[in-house]
């Protein structure tokens, strides 16, 4: 990626530059979300992965149950429920 050309009053890049860099890292970013999409797809979930999670279903509802999807997670939104099921129990102790 070259540097772009600053103007030589401000030495700011010029908006057509700015824009033409904005450009090119949203075409970037678009090749690689479908690079990263296409490698998710393809990693199959390890048969002893279904097997303990068919196993942990089964013993928490108490029957064998059937597994009709499952796919990889990505992020932090179970990480972060579960902070806020802990940070957010209030506990009261008593009114004085």
């Amino acid at each position: 990626m070259s540097t772009p050309a600053t103007d030589s009053t401000t030495g700011a890049p010029s908006t057509e530059e700015l824009l033409a860099t904005v450009q090119s890292l949203v075409a970037r970013i678009d090749s690689l979300e479908k690079e990263l999409q296409e490698v998710r797809n393809s990693v199959p979930i390890p048969e002893e992965t279904v097997l303990a999670i068919s196993a942990a279903v089964a013993a928490y509802l108490g029957h064998k149950a059937k597994l009709k999807q499952i796919h990889y997670r990505t992020g932090a939104a179970w990480a972060q429920q579960g902070r806020v099921a802990v940070q957010g129990r209030n506990v009261v102790h008593g009114v004085r």
